[in-house]
């Protein structure tokens, strides 16, 4: 079974990031995604020194404001300090990074915190660690995580998906249309924080970036209709994590790393398959 919720959860993680990072990609903000990605590390850090766990809800709760203050810096950065967009998203996520890794080393020799696998992840010492008996077949945690996870970022665009839809396209016509695209944009970052979370178990807090652009951008290299998208995203979350699985056997790697390689693998053949296959 071990093999089985290796895949399952390798799965779940990419479908959770890709789903919020379509609509990402969609805006034009996978910067931002990159940004949310490495400032939530000293939320996790914090939320973890509290709590000691790697389960408790205070890591969702520390990252959610720490990718809240990152895109609230960013923000301040260019309206008021006339700095260019792109420019403060570089010196924000940067500078957060950098005190997360500061502090993660800080605080590794009190707690039972391993840097690396915050940083990098390890998916093969997530699925032995606590796990929950369903049906009289033990589940691990780490799978109703990131299977919480990616219903999480199904539910939500479910629930807001007109106004995800309306405002990634025309943001100016979705006010007009009373959809409050910035409201729609602050839970669209608020889910992008919360399935980092779930991810960096599993590829870790600077892997998880990749996994919030890839599926999007291959999915939108053969479709420019949405909801085919969005199965397209499903598809290559899935593909990318059983090819994921057997490069890592393969090649004796960290399975994290091997997910993202595949998925990239997936991007460049999509990519080339464009030009035989007509758009769907």
């Amino acid at each position: 079974m071990t093999g089985v919720w290796l895949v399952v959860t390798a799965a779940f993680t990419a479908l959770a990031c890709g789903i919020p990072g379509t609509f990402l990609v969609l805006r034009r903000m996978s910067l931002t995604g990159d940004a949310i990605g490495h400032s939530v590390l000293p939320g996790i850090v914090i939320g973890f020194l509290f709590s000691g766990s790697l389960d408790s809800p205070l890591l969702l709760a520390g990252a959610a404001f720490s990718g809240w203050l990152a895109v609230m810096w960013i923000e301040a950065l260019c309206r008021r300090g006339g700095v260019r967009e792109d420019a403060a998203t570089g010196v924000v996520f940067t500078a957060m990074f950098a005190l997360g890794v500061v502090m993660l080393r800080l605080v590794a020799t009190r707690v039972d915190l391993d840097p690396d696998c915050v940083l990098f992840g390890n998916l093969e010492t997530a699925i032995h660690g606590a796990g929950m008996e369903i049906g009289g077949t033990r589940v691990p945690n780490i799978v109703l995580t990131t299977g919480g996870a990616a219903l999480l970022a199904l539910v939500f665009t479910a629930l807001m998906y007109h106004r995800l839809l309306a405002s990634s396209f025309d943001a100016t016509q979705a006010a007009l249309a009373g959809m409050s695209p910035g409201l729609a944009q602050s839970l669209l970052l608020g889910v992008t924080s919360a399935v980092i979370v779930a991810a960096f178990q599993t590829v870790g807090a600077v892997m998880s970036v990749a996994l919030l652009v890839l599926p999007a951008a291959s999915a939108l290299a053969l479709s420019r209709r949405l909801p085919r998208v969005l199965l397209l995203v499903a598809v290559h979350s899935a593909v990318s994590a059983v090819a994921g699985i057997y490069l890592a056997t393969w090649a004796d790697c960290n399975l994290g790393a091997a997910v993202v390689l595949a998925g990239a693998a997936l991007m460049v053949a999509t990519w080339a398959a464009r030009r035989v296959i007509p758009t769907l």
